[in-house]
């Protein structure tokens, strides 16, 4: 849906129960002529284990260079939000999420990071990401795929 937004300031929202991606909304950006980030951090992402069905926890940070369209905040929430009972590998989540903002906006640039908590012992921190072929952002995400955790956190950070 493009400037048509349904779900900022409805009292109503109806939160999906399986994976959502046409809650997803889009406002005109404004600046399309200016280069900026805009982010998101989700630490409150849940998905299921597509095996045992238990829970996935997860901080997802999403970074995007708007063109045309920007992605509203709450719909992204509610989209996220119908993670929750769905089942499926980190790796599959953050790469779908990535591949459904691309469709919702086709931004110059994204990246999607994943950081899910230990389960037996172990933490998995899937990252993709996506610059417009044949541009300055397709070797912005080469460069940054190449240099994204040069710094990686300490375990105390989670």
């Amino acid at each position: 849906m493009d400037d048509k937004l349904s779900l900022l300031g409805n009292n109503n929202t109806v939160y999906p129960k399986e994976y959502a991606p046409e809650v997803l909304e889009t406002f005109v950006n404004k600046h399309s002529e200016n280069d900026y980030f805009v982010k998101f951090n989700c630490p409150e992402f849940t998905s299921l284990c597509p095996i045992t069905g238990q829970p996935d926890f997860a901080s997802i940070y999403i970074n995007y260079i708007p063109a045309e369209k920007m992605v509203e905040s709450k719909s992204l929430k509610i989209y996220l939000f119908s993670y929750r009972n769905h089942g499926d590998f980190h790796e599959n989540c953050v790469n779908t999420i990535m591949k459904d903002l691309i469709k919702l906006m086709s931004p110059k640039y994204i990246e999607v990071w994943g950081k899910f908590t230990p389960r037996g012992g172990i933490s998995i921190d899937p990252y993709c990401n996506y610059g417009i072929p044949n541009s300055e952002y397709e070797k912005m995400a080469l460069y940054r795929l190449q240099n994204h955790d040069l710094y990686p956190e300490k375990i105390d950070n989670r």
